[in-house]
Parts: C-alpha cells; sequence; structure tokens
C-alpha cells in the first residue's frame, strides 16, 4: 500500500490512525486490518471512494451483507464474461492455427459433420446498406445475447441464386455455435458432402473461384446441393489490402447425380 493512498484515507476520513506520535508516525490498531481489506476488495471491485465512505458512515450488518451479495454477483458476471473472451480467443487461435496448414490453391472433397448456426434474418436481394444494417444488427444480436463464439461470421447461399451466378446474392448470415444456448430459435443444422475451396481477393473476383470449384464438380460427377458457405479465413483483422483476402468456400454436393 502506498503511504500516500493511507495519508488520503486518513484526510477523507475513510481510515484514520488510532494514535499519531510526536514525530508523525501513524499507528492502526490490528481491529482495523479487516476494514482496510474489506476498503481494498471494494476499491478493485470498482466502488468508488466516496461510494465506499458513505458505506462506512452508516456501517450495519444489513447494509454490509446487502454490499456483498451485490458485489457477488457483479463477480459472477465479470467471470462469465471474461470466460466467454477466454473461449471466444481459443477459437480465433485454433482457426489461425489452422489456417497456417491450408494450401489454399487446394480443393477437397469433405464430409462435414454436423454443426449449429446462429442465423440473421433473411437477406436475398438487399441493396448494400441494407446488407450494412443487417450486418449491424446481427452483430449486436451476437454481443447482447453472448452468441459471439469467436469463429468467423459467414454468409449461405441457396442452391437456385448460385445457379444463375449470383454469388454474391446471399441468403442468410451465420456463426458457428458450439454450445448452443436454449431459447434461440434461429439455429440451422447442415452435415453431409462438401467441395471445398479457397478463394484469394475480394468479392469482385469470387466467380473465378465459382467456375474452377464447378469444373471439379463435373470430374468428380458432383451435383451442387442445397446450399452454399462462405466465410473468411485472412480478413481484414489479419489482412491490410483486399487482394490477400481469404475466403473458405464450402459448396454443398450430392454424389448421386448430376443435374448442372
Amino acid at each position: 500500500m502506498n503511504k500516500q493512498t493511507l495519508f488520503y484515507y486518513d484526510q477523507i476520513g475513510l481510515l484514520s490512525p488510532v494514535w499519531k506520535n510526536e514525530k508523525g508516525y501513524r499507528y492502526y490498531s490490528i481491529r482495523q486490518i479487516e476494514l482496510f481489506f474489506v476498503i481494498d476488495l471494494l476499491k478493485d471491485l470498482g466502488m468508488s471512494l466516496n461510494d465506499i465512505q458513505q458505506y462506512m458512515q452508516n456501517k450495519s450488518p444489513e447494509r454490509f451483507l446487502s454490499l456483498m451479495y451485490q458485489k457477488k454477483e457483479e463477480i459472477v458476471k465479470i467471470r462469465q464474461e471474461m470466460e466467454m473472451k477466454e473461449k471466444m480467443i481459443e477459437a480465433k487461435v485454433a482457426l489461425m492455427e489452422e489456417a497456417a496448414q491450408l494450401d489454399f490453391q487446394q480443393m477437397t472433397l469433405e464430409q462435414l459433420p454436423e454443426v449449429t448456426l446462429y442465423i440473421s434474418r433473411n437477406i436475398e436481394n438487399v441493396t448494400d446498406d441494407e446488407f450494412v444494417e443487417v450486418l449491424s444488427d446481427f452483430i449486436n444480436e451476437l454481443n447482447v445475447s453472448q452468441l459471439d463464439t469467436g469463429y468467423p461470421i459467414g454468409v449461405i447461399s441457396k442452391r437456385e441464386h448460385v445457379l444463375k451466378g449470383e454469388f454474391t446474392n446471399y441468403s442468410y448470415l451465420y456463426i458457428e455455435q458450439p454450445h448452443p444456448k436454449e431459447g434461440y430459435p434461429y439455429f440451422k443444422s447442415v452435415k453431409g458432402d462438401f467441395l471445398i475451396g479457397y478463394h484469394i481477393g475480394d468479392e469482385k473476383t469470387i466467380h473465378k473461384t465459382y467456375k474452377r470449384l464447378f469444373s471439379e464438380m463435373d470430374r468428380l460427377h458432383l451435383a451442387l446441393g442445397d446450399y452454399v458457405f462462405e466465410e473468411y479465413i485472412y480478413d481484414t483483422v489479419v489482412m491490410n489490402h483486399k487482394e490477400h483476402y481469404v475466403t473458405k468456400i464450402m459448396i454443398q454436393v450430392d454424389r448421386s447425380q448430376v443435374d448442372r
């Protein structure tokens, strides 16, 4: 404890020594140790000295108990928020470490497991301004409802739009939920066979990557499934220029028939 802090506590009457000698040395009673610890605890929990002082001037067992319950609730909330942020960071670290091992020129046919997604309202045929508004609302929902898992926000395109070459006419925004909460109606599960490729650059040239993926589908005798999922691997968080952005494209495919 900085001695100037003790001087200030004495000055405002928050914690005064029981005795001062002729040289100005301050002496505190052993009974004041617990009081000092409580003041220090409340200060660490963000309680102002003015509020602490008001409590000290009107102490009672009832007020102390009420104060402790209040601070306990605050600690629980802080701990939950920190645990959520820790999980978000763990997810981002895992995704970035995985991305470092990928060959962005390679296309792979994979069977993806069932995952749970939290999705936005439908965004088909919206204007650029409306898309920004929906994205902003979606991010706000994730923050308010504590649904931000650290996974990238992706987009879902329906088969009908992809077949028309409308590769940026998305249907929904989504974020993966490894541990979905109850009471949220916009969860969607997907699983099955996916052709996966990577687009380097911004959305203006993404049609070239889709052309490559469609050629690979023809070679493998695959039919286009119901949905296509896109999500950034590298975006503005880790890259300075759009030409270096990397988008993961996951095309749901059907091995049983070719109908493109």
